[in-house]
């Protein structure tokens, strides 16, 4: 590949990565004021399951067919190209419909974990999703095998667009009819089926109009055939199916903790199901802070990892202070500014001033979550994805006994501190082995000027709203009070960390608008 064709790749799948995430992350916001936080404390419960299953049995799939196939492409042996393909649409095939199997024979088992039986039908509705997307993976990681990154871009799109409007759309009109919150919340799930199902009738008529499809040279195919290239794809494709669990591996180890801790305090599934969605809340916001972070990390690693390959230490230490730099950039105003601006966003999108405080304390954890995002990719990048994966379940036991511990106390904010907790231990363990393997800069001065950039921002834009009766708002005031003070946050960050030098001029110039007044 090109390098000016890399670019544009890399480009593309990370403009469709990024609209995608934030389909996913804000569409929660509506289906909250639609339906309410029961509903939403459902979805919310369910889904990290659902994505745990869905990574588990997909994530790996395309990197590791597009390596496999590049490679065959490269050493001019196109007559693996059809058995890759095969080999790798029969495990798609096997993992979605055993994955499916488990989660419907055991879904009365998952559900009692859960909260109760109101979360089953949820649960049975999108597990068929899995019958799909696994096979939909085939597909992106063939093209991206000849480096043709749109047909990936653009069924991402098309499947959170689908998604996204089908749930909004069975959301009123479930509601509007008067069906349970259970009801309300198993419709909804069907969104993720045909969102799935759109994207691969799209990703099925790209193959067959693709000129090397036709080409391709046939072989009979036989189980040792399988048994070989089926060996080489799981030996790819498990270590970054591991690193990109994270996320939704502390989703569901929620799911399961905080019901069972909530229950334990008395609560009944009503109760439990509300709860949760005002957890949700703060989830939404947390998505949307991070989409930068979660959108970067897949053409970083394979950028990491050619350097790495190539002996290029000090070019991949650049990169690696580069990406940490810009991360720290975006992701601390964010955080403060979502700490700052709590109240009158929960009563904004949300409709009232419920679980203020957990939404304050996930909101600043953002910048944590995205460190921790960033560091799980650049420890695959550079082939130390088995210790990613140790670190992962090191903060899937801390998350655990953590939560247990603090909710029986303090509810729903231990929950928060607990997250808050997990993600800054994870975000060090990172960066430990990073710098082992890698010597880098993770904080320099700069990095302290944006922190206390944000912090001041934060304590401008956010102690005004502590003189105010935000509880006798409407929502519109609550808004164009967060929208403006958002602007000015950002205006306050932008002109200290430029008057502190917190920021190069060469950074400078390579922002959009801002980089023509400068140069």
């Amino acid at each position: 590949m090109s390098k000016s064709t890399f670019i544009k790749s890399t480009f593309i799948l990370s403009i469709a990565t990024l609209l995608s995430k934030v389909l996913g992350s804000v569409f929660r916001i509506p289906l909250q004021n639609i339906a309410g936080d029961e509903v939403l404390g459902i979805f919310s419960l369910v889904y990290p399951v659902y994505m745990v299953a869905l990574i588990l049995s997909v994530a790996g799939i395309p990197i590791a067919i597009s390596k496999l196939i590049a490679e065959a492409r490269a050493e001019k042996k196109e007559d693996n190209i059809k058995d890759i393909y095969v080999s790798a649409s029969i495990l798609a095939l096997m993992f979605g419909v055993i994955s499916f199997l488990l989660i419907w024979m055991f879904s009365h088992q998952i559900a009692d974990v859960l909260g109760g039986s109101a979360t089953r039908i949820s649960l049975i509705v999108v597990s068929t999703t899995l019958l799909i997307a696994p096979y939909m993976a085939v597909y992106r990681g063939f093209f991206q095998g000849f480096e043709d990154m749109k047909p990936t871009a653009f069924s991402q799109v098309i499947e959170q667009f689908i998604r996204v409007a089908f749930i909004l759309v069975a959301a009123y009109y479930l509601v509007s009819k008067g069906f349970s919150d259970e009801s309300v919340a198993g419709g909804v799930m069907v969104g993720s089926s045909i969102g799935a199902l759109v994207s691969l009738i799209y990703l099925r008529i790209r193959f067959n109009r693709f000129k090397a499809t036709n080409k391709l040279p046939s072989s009979p195919y036989t189980y040792s055939t399988f048994k070989k290239w089926g060996k080489r794809i799981l030996h790819i494709s498990i270590p970054i199916c591991i690193g990109a669990i994270t996320m939704a591996l502390l989703n569901f180890i929620d799911s399961i903790t905080i019901p069972f801790a909530l229950k334990s305090a008395g609560n009944d599934q009503g109760e439990i199901n509300y709860l949760y969605g005002i957890y949700g809340r703060g989830l939404a916001l947390v998505q949307i802070a991070t989409v930068f972070a979660t959108s970067i990390v897949l053409p970083l690693i394979p950028l990491i990892t050619s350097k790495m390959a190539a002996g290029q230490l000090e070019e991949t230490k650049s990169v690696i202070e580069r990406t940490h730099r810009i991360t720290h950039l975006l992701s601390w105003p964010a955080a403060f500014g979502l700490l700052a601006l709590t109240l009158p966003l929960n009563l904004a999108l949300f409709t009232d001033l419920e679980g203020s405080l957990v939404l304050a304390i996930i909101g600043f954890s953002s910048v944590f979550t995205s460190l921790t995002v960033l560091g799980t990719g650049i420890l695959q990048g550079m082939n130390l994805a088995k210790k990613a994966a140790y670190i992962i379940v090191f903060g899937v036991i801390i998350k655990t006994i953590v939560n247990i511990v603090l909710i029986q106390q303090f509810e729903l904010t231990g929950a928060a501190v607990s997250t808050l907790i997990v993600y800054i231990v994870l975000f060090l363990l990172n960066s430990v082995f990073i710098q082992k393997q890698s010597p880098f800069k993770w904080a320099t001065k700069q990095t302290f000027i944006v922190i206390g950039s944000s912090l001041i921002m934060g304590a401008i834009i956010g102690l005004p709203t502590l003189l105010f009766s935000l509880s006798s708002w409407t929502r519109l005031q609550a808004l164009v009070y967060a929208g403006g003070a958002a602007v000015v946050g950002a205006i306050i960050f932008f002109a200290l960390i430029v008057l502190l030098k917190g920021i190069s001029k060469q950074e400078l110039t390579t922002l959009p608008v801002i980089g023509k007044l400068v140069r």
